[in-house]
């Protein structure tokens, strides 16, 4: 079964943590529900005893930061004053001391925690706290992209007969809208399943106004190429369109030509209707 997004960026998240930090153990897991977080993965423990604990928000290190939605850090984990010990056993089963948690937020909400420790109890310095809080935005960013693939997949399902006409063009434009946007996103999904899903709505999408028309030759373009000609039918520069999908604006330049090339078109505007009438754009 394919790893979900949260699984991918919370392990590319923590082993980054490790390597900036240096600190030998990482772990974090998102909410299971508004006061939960369940520890879904670990990096660089010697035992299970950390993997599927269950924090609550006020409750440990890694509670005390959600509820007060910031990074919190104890030199000694067993003696500490300052945070209550309800996961005590499962700490000094892995050997923890010294421990960072920092909290994954996203539009002022708190949607899980991250870990870092050492086995001794020495004084964390900035270094490990700039790490831990950059592990954490990694986090938080695939979150917000995996929300926003998810809002536009939920409003982007054409109805079969949404042929554009004087009453529905308001709403067809939505719909090419909405096909630009999730072409954006695209590179930015991790999720093989979700990236699939993508992939799908957009192809329905693009060819929601009917099959390439007859005799229309079969033109296959590169996904980049699309995702510029998506935006260029949304009246986008090539300045512009280089901002929205992450690229140099003499890289769009040079998808432009191919893809004009390919659909035999000699401005941007022809590149768009030619790519409307073979199917590969709304």
């Amino acid at each position: 079964m394919p790893e979900s997004v949260e699984a991918v960026e919370m392990q590319a998240a923590l082993l980054r943590l490790r390597r900036t930090s240096g600190l030998p153990v990482a772990f974090g897991g998102l909410l299971a529900d508004s006061r939960h977080a369940r520890i879904a993965e670990v990096n660089g423990a010697r035992t299970a005893a950390l993997r599927g604990l269950v924090i609550s928000s006020g409750s440990g290190l890694g509670g005390k930061s959600m509820a007060l939605s910031r990074p919190c850090a104890v030199t000694d984990y067993r003696s500490s004053r300052h945070i209550s010990h309800e996961y005590d056993t499962a700490v000094a089963a892995e050997g923890l001391r010294s421990v960072v948690a920092v909290p994954v937020v996203v539009r002022r909400e708190v949607r899980g925690v991250l870990y870092g420790a050492l086995r001794e109890p020495l004084t964390l310095g900035d270094r490990t706290f700039d790490a831990a809080v950059a592990a954490a935005r990694d986090v938080e960013q695939a979150l917000v992209v995996r929300d926003e693939v998810r809002q536009l997949l939920a409003a982007s399902r054409p109805e079969p007969d949404a042929a554009p006409g004087a009453a529905g063009a308001a709403a067809w434009e939505d719909v090419r809208e909405a096909h630009r946007e999730l072409r954006a996103l695209m590179p930015k999904v991790l999720d093989p399943a979700l990236r699939d899903e993508l992939l799908a709505v957009c192809g329905r999408l693009a060819t929601a106004t009917g099959s390439r028309e007859p005799g229309e030759r079969e033109v296959r373009l590169a996904p980049r190429e699309i995702d510029v000609l998506a935006c260029v039918a949304a009246g986008a520069t090539n300045a512009v369109a280089a901002d929205r999908l992450g690229l140099r604006p003499e890289t769009v330049k040079g998808y432009l030509r191919s893809a004009m090339r390919r659909l035999g078109a000699h401005t941007r505007l022809e590149a768009v209707v030619a790519a409307r009438r073979a199917g590969l754009l709304p």
